[in-house]
């Protein structure tokens, strides 16, 4: 709260708290933890930049309500590699309001293999954390896997 009892607008850096610390729990399976991060009408979605990648069905979502977003979370997190790291980057906020803030950020996600960090994705996220019950969590959470392979700019489809 502020000096006139009104509540501080949510910063960057609680935001791009808020989001590093879904990531890090996510890749170690703490899933308790995580679903305390979503609103109970969280809303969650994934898919590939083409929309057919040949791994389509394994990670396209659209889901609505926290149950509903960790049913997913944890059956898909159980069948990906472990260790498996989301490196948040270029967070930036695109629009406030009174008791939430849209960001956007990219992501890129490393594997082990023959024990050295490899590569295998990367992604643009973008979503809403909200202030709600005294904290912060994310209300939106939508992300655009990169799958496709890269074209120059001016012949991207």
């Amino acid at each position: 709260m502020d000096d006139s009892g009104q509540q501080a607008a949510i910063t960057v850096a609680e935001a791009q708290e808020l989001l590093s610390r879904w990531w890090f729990l996510y890749d170690e399976g703490r899933f308790d933890e995580l679903a305390a991060l979503f609103t109970d009408d969280a809303v969650f979605r994934c898919r590939s930049d083409s929309g057919a990648s040949e791994y389509e069905e394994f990670v396209r979502a659209d889901l609505s309500g926290r149950d509903e977003v960790m049913a997913w979370q944890v059956q898909h997190r159980s069948e990906s590699p472990y260790p498996l790291r989301h490196h948040g980057t270029n967070f930036h906020l695109t629009d406030r309001g009174a008791d939430e803030v849209g960001f956007r950020s990219y992501i890129f996600v490393t594997q082990v293999e023959s024990v050295l960090p490899v590569g295998v994705s990367s992604a643009v996220v973008e979503g809403t954390v909200r202030r709600e019950g005294g904290g912060l969590r994310l209300s939106r959470l939508e992300l655009v896997l990169d799958m496709t392979t890269s074209v120059p700019f001016k012949d991207r489809a």
